[in-house]
């Protein structure tokens, strides 16, 4: 297995010789097997090992072994405890969802600060085999149905090209000890059912269905590659790019299998319920879908997908009365002037003994108002971007010129009146904002 270990390392992932490489170490016999293997190759190594306070004593006994073995090797350890149960509590996920979180989150964190390259993992074929029933008794698309990728970012999984089998004879070959994970005996996961009870069955029918496999998950890859081509040519065809992305209803709903397309360009980001999503094409003007980071808007005759707000952009910002210019979060310019020239809709001139500094630029509320210039009498601004024809994106994207809590300017849009230079102002101040 050693030599076929460095031939795959060679021909496969030739970009991990002479990288800074973490191995995700657990103490059992595939984490121990990937360690002796990159260790016999020489490869620039350290380890990390996690200790989720799940098997009490068995945790800790499990932290010890994996510290001894790399004080044997002369291997940097890195190692974490975990109050993973707290934390699953805390944020109301399973303890499965949870630890990998905190596994991933913290795994990074090393490589950022110690300047790694790469986390790798003992997953092997078997484990690919696993994932593909998983997703398919849970309902899957390609995605779900290709197994573990090799690589995924700076993950690499350096025994996918092999069996359980293989491992197990590597291991007892070559006396490599191993801690035995006791919850991987019990059925409750769905995994360990499909371990024990399925998978035997289906090798019983079918001895050479680990190579079967192989196959399959090759042509799945080879059938997703074209998919992937092939969304790529329609989405330059139906989507722009300007601010936002925004997809063409129209266009899109010519592709019989346009739900596949969406699929395709929106799962990166986050979205889950995928039937709200294909609703949303018939759905009214104003409809929204949400994932934790992301927003698909319907707006008339386009989806529009854009970022949700985060806390830096609900605040305020202030503009003192020397401050000439502002940069963030919108570039804006502030200067005296003698006369007024031509107003538009970024620049506009307001009589600056009216003004209390600091000013304040920030997002509209409901309920909000001002007076229109060259209009009689207030207006809410919910009533003005209706009749503005605004989309939420619009709305969303909407800042304001304050002071004293009165509305100076609906940025880029619309002056107040009550700010306006009139026949009696003595100071004239130019504002204007560069989109």
């Amino acid at each position: 297995m050693l030599q076929k270990f460095q031939n795959h390392i060679n021909s496969n992932l030739p970009f991990l010789i002479g990288k800074k490489l973490l191995l995700a170490t657990s103490g059992g016999i595939d984490s121990m097997v990937l360690l002796q293997l990159c260790h016999l190759l020489k490869l620039d190594i350290r380890v990390a090992h996690c200790n989720f306070q799940l098997r009490g004593n068995e945790s800790d006994e499990d932290e010890k072994f994996v510290k001894y073995q790399c004080e044997m090797m002369d291997v940097l350890l890195f190692v974490n405890r975990f109050d993973t149960k707290k934390f699953a509590e805390q944020q109301k996920l399973s303890i499965q969802v949870v630890a990998r979180n905190l596994r991933y989150e913290w795994f990074n964190t090393l490589l950022i600060n110690n300047d790694y390259d790469y986390i790798l993992t003992a997953h092997h074929l078997d484990d690919s085999l696993e994932t593909f029933l998983i997703n398919f008794t849970r309902g899957s698309g390609l995605d779900g149905l290709t197994g573990i990728p090799q690589q995924n970012a700076n993950i690499v999984r350096p025994l996918l090209a092999f069996s359980r089998n293989e491992i197990e004879a590597f291991a007892k070959e070559n006396n490599i000890q191993w801690r035995e994970d006791s919850s991987n005996a019990s059925d409750t996961y769905l995994r360990n059912k499909l371990r024990h009870n399925v998978i035997p069955v289906l090798k019983e029918l079918n001895p050479s269905l680990l190579d079967s496999f192989e196959n399959t998950i090759s042509n799945l890859q080879q059938a997703k590659s074209l998919g992937n081509d092939a969304s790529q040519m329609v989405y330059k065809q139906v989507v722009s790019e300007e601010d936002t992305i925004k997809i063409d209803i129209a266009k899109v709903l010519k592709f019989q299998n346009h739900k596949a397309y969406l699929y395709q360009w929106l799962s990166n980001y986050g979205f889950t319920d995928w039937n709200a999503v294909y609703d949303l094409i018939k759905a009214q003007s104003g409809k929204q879908v949400f994932s934790e980071t992301h927003i698909l808007l319907k707006d008339r005759n386009h989806l529009i997908l854009f970022p949700k707000q985060n806390e830096n952009e609900r605040m305020s910002f202030s503009v003192k009365k020397e401050q000439k210019e502002v940069k963030f979060p919108l570039k804006m310019a502030f200067c005296n002037v003698a006369d007024i020239s031509v107003q538009t809709t970024n620049t506009i001139f307001v009589d600056e003994e009216k003004l209390h500094f600091p000013l304040e630029i920030k997002r509209w509320h409901e309920g909000d108002f001002f007076y229109p210039i060259g209009m009689n009498g207030k207006k809410k601004l919910s009533k003005f971007f209706k009749d503005e024809k605004y989309s939420l994106l619009d709305k969303a994207n909407t800042w304001l010129l304050c002071s004293d809590n009165q509305i100076v300017w609906v940025i880029g849009k619309r002056q107040d009146e009550r700010f306006k230079v009139t026949e009696t102002t003595t100071q004239i101040l130019k504002i204007n904002y560069t989109p």
